[in-house]
């Protein structure tokens, strides 16, 4: 299957779910989302598929929200991008098949939270990762859920609070990452190869056991929550900042 923004591509037990809109850095826009979710769940319904990974093409793994479209659901009162992509994360946290994440490079807000909900994820050494929202006037909501699961506590408040840059040794020490790799296709091959080694019900229970049940709900309310503060003053001045290329009018004044 290959659409215009999404490729999946099947074999010897591995589905590859590759996120395909490097023209726009892979961001999360609705028609993204609502195309990962279906491939998804095409993946976990196949009884020849064993073990899913979550890819992208070009140089950027994931930018996050798409900015423009939550910009035109402002203008028209539409569905922001952050709310059906609370329902992909639940559906990737609840997958019964072991999902690997392969990010070949920088990950941004959303995108960050595709990498939590999986249960392995290899990162190469260039990767870089921010949670970028509170520079746009919102704050990380729904992908909260998955990543205050994966990170330490005071990681989540350090990089939380200060949309920072780190790099893939900070990622991977704070536990957001699996592995930092030179080679991440051959190191996801090597987790898929034993990851296949394991009985198919064996493995789904594995993942109910790690599974945290509250997650759906906690997911819906940090939707909500989201919602409100994209659709706030400050969210709208953070966005239209971005995309104007400019410093939103809460930033400190430059020194002359």
């Amino acid at each position: 299957m290959t659409s215009a923004l999404l490729r999946v591509e099947s074999g010897g037990g591995v589905a590859t779910l590759t996120l395909d809109s490097p023209h726009n850095r892979n961001a999360l826009s609705t028609s993204l989302i609502h195309e990962l979710s279906e491939a998804l769940a095409a993946a976990v319904a196949d009884p020849a598929v064993r073990v899913i990974v979550l890819s992208h093409t070009g140089p950027v793994f994931c930018a996050g929200a798409d900015l423009k479209e939550t910009q035109a659901a402002f203008d028209g009162d539409g569905t922001l991008p952050v709310v059906p992509l609370a329902d992909l994360l639940a559906a990737l946290w609840e997958s019964p098949k072991p999902l690997v994440a392969r990010v070949g490079g920088p990950a941004r807000a959303g995108g960050i939270g595709l990498i939590a909900a999986a249960d392995i994820a290899v990162c190469a050494e260039q990767a870089t990762f921010a949670f970028s929202e509170v520079r746009l006037g919102v704050i990380p909501a729904v992908i909260s859920v998955p990543v205050r699961r994966r990170i330490t506590a005071r990681a989540a408040a350090e990089l939380f609070l200060t949309g920072d840059v780190f790099d893939a040794a900070r990622a991977a020490e704070i536990g957001l990452v699996t592995q930092v790799s030179a080679d991440p296709d051959e190191t996801v091959r090597a987790f898929c190869d034993s990851l296949l080694k394991g009985a198919p019900a064996a493995l789904a229970g594995v993942r109910g056991l790690l599974q945290d049940v509250t997650v759906r709900d906690e997911l819906a309310r940090m939707a909500d929550a989201s919602d409100q503060y994209f659709r706030s003053a400050e969210g709208q001045e953070g966005i239209r900042a971005f995309r104007e290329k400019r410093a939103p009018d809460w930033s400190p004044p430059t020194s002359q």
